[in-house]
């Protein structure tokens, strides 16, 4: 028997609740796990408040980010006492997940703990921390250096926006952060933001074509936002996109494009290649300050995740949620 949260929808309507279930319960899978952290995401938080049709079977175990260790595996790279790390993959979705004390997975999707990085680390970074790595690992590999000019987050306060901050200040880059919560503006310069910027400088309808200002960007945003962050980009600058918290919608033109030579790189964390993903926790086991980690992360028991997860979505959540799961 193990604690899960669990979500049902049925003739009773939609219930998200901590529950008790049996081993024989969990889906198939080669490699057993006990998950020792969690996380709550933006899109676990829209799965538990059922404010957007994230869940694509019922019942569903939430939790789309786990660490822990392997119990049982016939997949021939895990072995029983191996340390993991899951980011999605369905799973929270389609696949019962990581926001409970036991879980089946598949191998082929789980990475190993990079050396030097604990399982309470690895979620506190999560999916929203190693989508910001994909993010930076976007921008190198599209020619950005550190002093190119300034680097524009959008989000900041935002789990990818926190992290991106801090590994872009770290690399060497003059980040401005871009937010709609003033009061958080010393966070962000805690954070290594050289400068801070009201969100709605960006979140209106602009013009297609602004005076530049970015060498690059990292957007969680998208729609106007997104629109007016290409409209300013400089000669070459690249625009790493990963979100939609503003809307999925994109009212822009083909001018920064071909008038500039713009780069969109879209930015998926959900079926990246094992490569891709090792590459980008190896980085962010080397490249994110601990400390600056430990300054973004709010830690709860599984028993409050669900609270957690209404005020998320309610805006009152800044940085990253780190769930303990059981006596971990």
């Amino acid at each position: 028997m193990f604690q899960a949260l669990l979500l049902e929808k049925d003739e009773a309507g939609f219930r998200a609740s901590l529950r008790t279930l049996d081993e024989a319960q969990l889906p198939a899978g080669d490699v057993l796990v006990r998950v020792a952290w969690s996380t709550l995401n933006y899109k676990d938080a829209l799965a538990i408040t059922h404010r957007a049709p994230v869940v694509r079977q019922w019942p569903m175990v939430a939790g789309i980010d786990g660490a822990g260790e392997v119990i049982e595996s016939t997949h021939p790279d895990w072995k029983p006492g191996d340390a993991f790390i899951h980011n999605g993959w369905g799973v929270g979705e389609a696949h019962w997940g990581c926001l409970a004390e036991k879980a089946r997975l598949k191998g082929d999707w789980l990475v190993r703990m990079p050396e030097g990085l604990s399982a309470r680390a690895a979620m506190a970074i999560g999916t929203a921390g190693y989508t910001a790595m994909l993010c930076v690992l976007a921008l190198e590999d599209h020619g950005v250096q550190p002093g190119d000019g300034e680097v524009l987050v959008t989000g900041a306060t935002g789990g990818v926006g926190s992290v991106a901050v801090a590994l872009l200040a770290r690399l060497g880059h003059r980040v401005v952060a871009a937010t709609g919560k003033a009061h958080e503006a010393d966070y962000l310069h805690r954070l290594g933001a050289a400068a801070v910027i009201d969100r709605a400088e960006l979140a209106a309808p602009g013009k297609p074509f602004q005076k530049e200002r970015w060498a690059a960007v990292v957007d969680a945003v998208g729609s106007h936002t997104l629109a007016n962050a290409l409209a300013q980009m400089r000669y070459g600058g690249v625009v790493a996109a990963c979100g939609l918290a503003q809307g999925n919608d994109l009212p822009t033109t083909v001018l920064p494009f071909i008038l500039r030579g713009v780069t969109l790189a879209g930015i998926d964390s959900v079926m990246a290649p094992r490569a891709r993903r090792e590459r980008a926790w190896a980085r962010l086991a080397r490249d994110l300050d601990p400390a600056l980690l430990d300054a973004m992360v709010e830690e709860v028991p599984l028993a409050d995740a669900i609270a957690r997860a209404h005020a998320l979505m309610d805006g009152q959540v800044r940085g990253r949620i780190v769930v303990r799961i059981g006596s971990a």
